[in-house]
C-alpha cells in the first residue's frame, strides 16, 4: 500500500517511515503540512498518517480539506502527542479512523496500520478467486477469464487489471499505479504505463457491453467505471 506520512518531526518520520517499510508499504514523507492538499490532487494514496500541531496546517485542517474536496479521502490515522480524549473524539468525529498516541512501539503501530487498511481497502485479502461481472481473477494463477473464456496477460497486465477492478470509480494516478504494480517510478517510462493499459483495454474488452470502461483522468492518470 502506498501511505503518506505528515509530520514536521524529521526522527518521528524516519520512526514510521521505517516500521511501514519493514511491512512491504510505499511511504511518501511531508515535512510541511502545507504541501499536502497539492500532493493529494495529483497523486493516490491507500492511508494518511498525519501529525496534529503543524506550523502551517494541522492535521485536523488536511482531514477537513480531504473530506470537502476529494471525490474519495483516503482513510486517516491521527498520530500524535495529544491525548486528551476529548481530542480523540473532536478527530474522529471531523474524519479522522483511528488515533495513536506518541509515543507508541512499532509494533503497535504497524498492527493499528494493518487492522484500518483491512477494513478499508477496497481490495479482496485473502480471496483466492475475485470476480467483478463476467470478469474472474485467479490470484494464484494469475489468470483472467471474461465469461468463462481465457484471456491471455503477462504478470504485469494482471496485476494492473486486478488493481483497477479492486479499485472500481477510483482515479488512479501514474505515479501510484507505478509504484503498486512495478514497485519503481524512476527507472519506469510513463510510456510503459500507458502501453500497459492499452493492451488491457483491448485483451479485457473494456466496454459497456462486458459493463466496464477504463477512461484516462487527464493530467492524472486513468478510472476504470462499472455500468
Amino acid at each position: 500500500m502506498r501511505i503518506a506520512i505528515v509530520d514536521d518531526d524529521e526522527g518521528s518520520i524516519e520512526f514510521v517511515s521505517q516500521v511501514l517499510r519493514q511491512n512491504g508499504h510505499i511511504c511518501v514523507t511531508f515535512h510541511r503540512s502545507r504541501d499536502v492538499p497539492l500532493a493529494l490532487q495529483r497523486d493516490t494514496y491507500d492511508l494518511l498518517i498525519l501529525d496534529w500541531n503543524m506550523p502551517d496546517l494541522s492535521g485536523m485542517d488536511i482531514v477537513a480539506w480531504a473530506r470537502a474536496n476529494l471525490p474519495k479521502s483516503p482513510p486517516v490515522i491521527m498520530l500524535t502527542s495529544r491525548s486528551d480524549k476529548d481530542d480523540v473524539a473532536a478527530a474522529l468525529n471531523a474524519g479522522a479512523d483511528d488515533f495513536i498516541v506518541k509515543p507508541e512501539s512499532a509494533v503497535v503501530i504497524a498492527a493499528r496500520v494493518e487492522a484500518l487498511l483491512r477494513r478499508t481497502s477496497a481490495q479482496p485479502i485473502d480471496n483466492r478467486i475475485e470476480t467483478y461481472g463476467p470478469y474472474v481473477f485467479d490470484r494464484l494463477d494469475e489468470s483472467v477469464t471474461l465469461n468463462g473464456e481465457p484471456i491471455v496477460v503477462t504478470s504485469k497486465e494482471f496485476a494492473l487489471a486486478r488493481l483497477f477492478f479492486a479499485n472500481q470509480h477510483k482515479p488512479l494516478s501514474r505515479r501510484y499505479l507505478m509504484e503498486t504494480v512495478w514497485k519503481s517510478v524512476a527507472e519506469l517510462s510513463t510510456r510503459t504505463l500507458d502501453m500497459h493499459v492499452s493492451r488491457i483495454r483491448s485483451k479485457l474488452n473494456l466496454r459497456s457491453d462486458n459493463g466496464y470502461r477504463l477512461q484516462t483522468v487527464f493530467g492524472y492518470g486513468y478510472r476504470l467505471e462499472s455500468f
